[in-house]
């Protein structure tokens, strides 16, 4: 059953790439945790001033007014998830 069930989610095939979307913004997400940490005041700025624009820009410059890359290369993977990792560790 496992192994064909993936099959029954419909928008795998009506909507292509809509997984894709949780992922990218899971990478804002982390991005902008990080900043959090490293400066909370300026991190919070940078989220308003995206949230501004609203749906006025395109991702990449919704990323940028964020003060986060729209990078998805395994070298900006890696230093989100040693990120990620120290604050498992610290718990």
């Amino acid at each position: 059953y496992r192994q064909y069930s993936w099959q029954r989610q419909l928008h795998l095939f009506e909507v292509p790439f809509y997984y894709i979307e949780y992922g990218i913004a899971q990478l804002g997400a982390i991005g902008l945790w990080m900043q959090y940490k490293q400066n909370p005041q300026q991190a919070l700025q940078n989220y308003i001033n995206a949230l501004q624009l609203g749906g006025t820009k395109t991702l990449p410059a919704l990323y940028e007014a964020a003060g986060l890359k729209f990078d998805f290369s395994p070298e900006h993977i890696k230093t989100l998830m040693q990120f990620v990792k120290a604050e498992m560790d610290a718990l």
